[in-house]
């Protein structure tokens, strides 16, 4: 295994912030994009000293023609690495109610949330980072949200009874987390709907 800078900083900022304990169950949440894989492969390589059980769990929107394909590319990996893959894809009678990004992030952690009650994760984890943390603010104080839309991301908090959400890259910047992708050749799903400009985290990173 390559020890890099990178994974000295989380290690440090999982013991210094008390996110997770030793021997723990993780369930992380990964899209296939550059900030989730930078995360489970950061947390695969900790886990020797840390001993945690992982798992991998993958949520399928069907927004994307290549949304099947993108979901056996992560099931792969998790099959390479020899853990625990679970899958949940929208129901053809949902989609209608699932166009927005609100919409759609209430929906993934309510699937997160019941994967992790159904198979005993304590954490559900997600690959936020400080880019992502810096957007939303941006969004909030456009949407004009006042004090509590200030707050942005937080490093953790309660998704359901005994489940904690946590994120661990939020002092990782989107730059550091692509420099680790392919430092150490992590095969990066691309998802062109990071780049369609009706979404407004789409306008606000582009601009």
């Amino acid at each position: 295994m390559k020890w890099t800078p990178l994974h000295a900083k989380i290690h440090r900022t999982i013991r210094s912030r008390h996110l997770f304990e030793r021997k723990e169950h993780l369930l992380v949440a990964v899209s296939g994009g550059q900030d989730s894989l930078c995360l489970i492969k950061l947390l695969l390589d900790l886990q020797p000293k840390w001993e945690w059980k992982l798992g991998i769990a993958h949520c399928d929107h069907r927004w994307r023609t290549d949304s099947q394909a993108n979901a056996q590319h992560i099931e792969n990996l998790a099959k390479n690495w020899g853990i625990s893959f679970y899958l949940q894809t929208v129901e053809p009678r949902d989609l209608a109610s699932l166009q927005s990004e609100a919409a759609a992030r209430e929906w993934r952690y309510q699937v997160l949330s019941a994967i992790a009650q159904e198979h005993n994760y304590k954490y559900v984890v997600t690959g936020h980072t400080a880019s992502d943390r810096a957007e939303t603010l941006l969004y909030n104080l456009i949407r004009g949200t006042g004090a509590d839309g200030l707050q942005a991301l937080t490093w953790q908090r309660s998704l359901v009874d005994g489940i904690m959400l946590v994120r661990p890259l939020l002092e990782i910047t989107r730059t550091e987390t692509g420099l680790f992708c392919q430092d150490l050749q992590l095969p990066i799903w691309e998802d062109f709907t990071n780049q369609d400009l009706k979404y407004a985290r789409n306008r606000i990173r582009q601009e």
